[in-house]
C-alpha cells in the first residue's frame, strides 16, 4: 500500500459502511479520502448537516474502520473524538483533549492540568511531534458539537484550526450543524455536508432497518413487505413535516403506529390490500401526539381515577337545559328572536383536562385566531357585517342559525337551502384574506376574551406583536396554511401581509372542542 501515491481503503470497507448506513455512500467516500492516510489526508475538515443525519456516527464507524485496516502494515492513524457539549469550559475541553490523546497513544506523564490552548498546544507538541512515527501517520482529532459549547472564547475556533500548521501530524474534524462563513478564520476547508434525508431514503432506511421480520396473521410476507413500505410512506407524509423531522423519531413513529395500524387485520375486518379503510380506521392514532412523544406530552391518567366521583357530582347536580345550538332548526324559523345564550365559564372541577388538546397547549391569543381563522373559512363574507358588526348595537345583535332562507329576493334562496344535504361546517375549509381574519379576530375577542377589554391602549404595540407572534406560532404548526404568493412557488413576501390568502387547516370537531375550552359555542357564529 505504501508504493501508490493515492490509495483508497479497501472496497469491502465501504460496501460494510453503506449496508450499516443507508443512503450515506457519497459523503463515507469523502471523508474517507480526506482521512485516509494514502490517500488525500487533510489540515481541518468540517462536517456540518442538520440533527440527527449521521455524521457523529458515521465519522466514528469510518474513523474506526480506518484504523482497523491500516494496522494491518504498520498503524498510521489514530484518533479521539471529543465531545464539546459535555465540556463546561474551555478548560475542562483542553483537558479532555490532552487525556483523550494521551490515553489513544498510550503516553505516560501527561499533564493533569491545562488552563489555555498554548499549554494544550505545548503537550500535544509532547506526543505528536516530536517522537518519531512512521512518514505517513495521522492524528485525528474529532470536536463534535464544537458549534455548542458552554463557556467558550471567541478565539477557540481559529486556534484548534491552526493545530495541525504546528503540528502537521494533525487533522483537527469540526462536526457542527451550520457552520457561519469563515468560523474557523484561516485559510480553505473542505466541507462535507451531510443533508436531510429526503422521503424515498427515509422508506429506503426504515425498510431496511426496522422491516417486520414476522408476517401478519392470514397474509405472507410479500404482502407485509408491500404495506409496511406503504405504511412507511403514509407517516412520512403525515407526520414528517411537522412532528417527526428526524430520522429516530419517524422511526419510533412508525414503531408505534405499526400494531395499531394493522389491528383492523388481525382483528378480521380488513384485508392488507385495503390500504385506503386501514388509513381511515388509523386516523385517531395519526392524531394522538402521546404515541409520537410519551416523554414529553403527558398520558392523560387522572381522568380514569376522578371518572366515578365526576359521575357522582353530576348525579347532584341540576340538569341543565339542553343548548340551542345542538337542537335542530326548521328551515323557516326565524333567528332574530331568541338569543343564544352564551354558555357559562364554569368547568367540572372533577374532570381533569388533557394535555394533548389545543386548549392546552396554545396561548389565549392562539386559540382566539384560530377561532377567527375558521368563521372566516366557513362563513361567506357578505354574512360578516350581520354576524360581527357592532355600529348600532354594543354587541352582536343576533348570531349564530343564519339561514340563507331568510335574505329575501324571491325566496329563491330559500328553495336552495330545502336542498341543502350537508352542513356548512362540515365542508371543506375556504381560503381567506388575513385582513379579514384579523378584523373577525377585532370584533369578538372584547366578548369571547374579556380580558381583552382591560389592556390599555397605549399597549397596542404590543398586542400587536403578539397577535403576530401567535400567527407565526399557527403558521409554524400548519394549523394555518398560506394559500397564495410564496406557497404557491411564487416570490417569498411578508408573512404578515394583510392581503395574504390562508386556510384553516383544523377540523370541526377540534375546533367545536377549542371553543369549548373557552366557553364559546362556535355553531352559533357558523351561517347555515
Amino acid at each position: 500500500m505504501g508504493d501508490s501515491l493515492f490509495q483508497l481503503p479497501d472496497e469491502l470497507l465501504f460496501t460494510t459502511l453503506s449496508q450499516t448506513f443507508p443512503c450515506r455512500d457519497a459523503q463515507i467516500r469523502a471523508v474517507a479520502t480526506l482521512l485516509h492516510p494514502h490517500a488525500a489526508p487533510c489540515q481541518n475538515l468540517v462536517i456540518h448537516g442538520t440533527e440527527a443525519t449521521g455524521k457523529s456516527a458515521i465519522t466514528a464507524a469510518l474513523l474506526q474502520a480506518l484504523q482497523e485496516d491500516t494496522e494491518k502494515d504498520e498503524p498510521l492513524l489514530r484518533y479521539v473524538i471529543i465531545n464539546s457539549i459535555e465540556c463546561i469550559t474551555a478548560r475542562h475541553l483542553y483537558e479532555s483533549t490532552i487525556a483523550k490523546v494521551a490515553e489513544a497513544l498510550q503516553w505516560q506523564g501527561a499533564a493533569t492540568r491545562c488552563d489555555s490552548v498554548s499549554q494544550m498546544v505545548v503537550e500535544l507538541s509532547k506526543m505528536l511531534k516530536y517522537p518519531s512515527y512512521p512518514d505517513k501517520f495521522r492524528f485525528v482529532l474529532v470536536f463534535d458539537g464544537i458549534d455548542r459549547p458552554r463557556e467558550a472564547p471567541i478565539t477557540l475556533l481559529p486556534a484548534l484550526a491552526r493545530l495541525s500548521e504546528i503540528i502537521p501530524r494533525i487533522t483537527s474534524v469540526f462536526i457542527v450543524t451550520s457552520p457561519p462563513a469563515s468560523f474557523l478564520r484561516t485559510s480553505f476547508v473542505p466541507c462535507i455536508e451531510f443533508p436531510n434525508y429526503t422521503k424515498n431514503e427515509f422508506v429506503t432506511i426504515l425498510n431496511t432497518t426496522s422491516l417486520p421480520t414476522t408476517p401478519l396473521p392470514t397474509t405472507t410476507i410479500q404482502e407485509t413487505t408491500e404495506l409496511w413500505n406503504r405504511f412507511t410512506g403514509a407517516v412520512h407524509d403525515a407526520l414528517a413535516r411537522a412532528a417527526s423531522r428526524t430520522l429516530p423519531s419517524l422511526q419510533h413513529a412508525c414503531t408505534s403506529l405499526w400494531p395499531r395500524f394493522t389491528a383492523p387485520i388481525l382483528a378480521g375486518t380488513h384485508a392488507p390490500r385495503e390500504f385506503s379503510k386501514l388509513m381511515v380506521a388509523a386516523r385517531v392514532h395519526f392524531q394522538d401526539e402521546s404515541l409520537l412523544d410519551p416523554g414529553i406530552v403527558a398520558i392523560r391518567s387522572c381522568s380514569t381515577t376522578t371518572q366515578p366521583q365526576a359521575n357522582n357530582s353530576a348525579a347532584a347536580l341540576p340538569s341543565a337545559p339542553p343548548s340551542q345550538a345542538n337542537t335542530p332548526r326548521k328551515a323557516g324559523q326565524s333567528t332574530t328572536t331568541t338569543t343564544p345564550s352564551k354558555p357559562k365559564a364554569t368547568a367540572n372541577p372533577f374532570v381533569s383536562a388533557t394535555t394533548t388538546d389545543l386548549s392546552t397547549l396554545l396561548p389565549p391569543t392562539a386559540r382566539l385566531l384560530l377561532l377567527a381563522s375558521y368563521l372566516a373559512s366557513h362563513n361567506p363574507t357578505r354574512h360578516d357585517l350581520v354576524l360581527f358588526s357592532t355600529f348600532h348595537h354594543g354587541r352582536r345583535k343576533r348570531r349564530g342559525g343564519l339561514s340563507v332562507g331568510t335574505s329575501g329576493r324571491g325566496g329563491h334562496r330559500g328553495a336552495q337551502s330545502k336542498h341543502r344535504k350537508i352542513a356548512r361546517k362540515l365542508l371543506g375549509a375556504h381560503a381567506f384574506v388575513l385582513e379579514r381574519m384579523l378584523a373577525i379576530f377585532t370584533a369578538v375577542r372584547g366578548e369571547w376574551d374579556p380580558r381583552w377589554l382591560d389592556r390599555d391602549v397605549d399597549n397596542s404595540r404590543e398586542m400587536d406583536a403578539d397577535i403576530e407572534m401567535a400567527i407565526a406560532t399557527l403558521a409554524s404548526l400548519r394549523l394555518l396554511i398560506r394559500v397564495g404568493g410564496a406557497a404557491a412557488g411564487g416570490v417569498a413576501g411578508d408573512q404578515m401581509d394583510r392581503g395574504g390568502k390562508w386556510r384553516c387547516n383544523v377540523g370541526w370537531e377540534v375546533v367545536r372542542g377549542l371553543g369549548r375550552s373557552m366557553a364559546v359555542e362556535v355553531e352559533e357564529w357558523l351561517v347555515e
